[in-house]
């Protein structure tokens, strides 16, 4: 991390704090950038923006939970597991959108 000028990702959906939704391990990521004080810049379709405020990774929508089905045949497995994790906008710099770049305190 101490090379890196800046973290971008993705996502998959922005929640309405200004949060992100994403695969597992943007979470630690971001973390580990704002701790290092480097910026998180997300690139994001506008579309994706979602009505939602997620707590923690805990209290994600359902619909972004794996069943223990598709994860394995081993039948020790009976949860469900997720696909993403929540990013805090606080470790969030900006997102860059088909309509603009704006701060995460901007969305609502």
């Amino acid at each position: 991390m101490e090379r890196v000028t800046c973290v971008m990702v993705g996502a998959e959906g922005v929640c309405e704090n200004g949060g992100i939704i994403n695969k597992i391990g943007s979470c630690s990521m971001a973390t580990l950038a704002h701790l290092k004080n480097k910026p998180v810049y997300v690139l994001v379709e506008s579309f994706k923006f979602i009505r939602t405020i997620p707590l923690n990774n805990s209290s994600l929508p359902k619909n972004y939970l794996h069943r223990y089905s598709v994860l394995s045949t081993n039948s020790e497995i009976h949860s469900e597991h997720p696909m993403v994790d929540y990013t805090h906008p606080d470790n969030i710099t900006l997102l860059y959108t088909g309509v603009g770049i704006i701060p995460t305190s901007a969305v609502t």
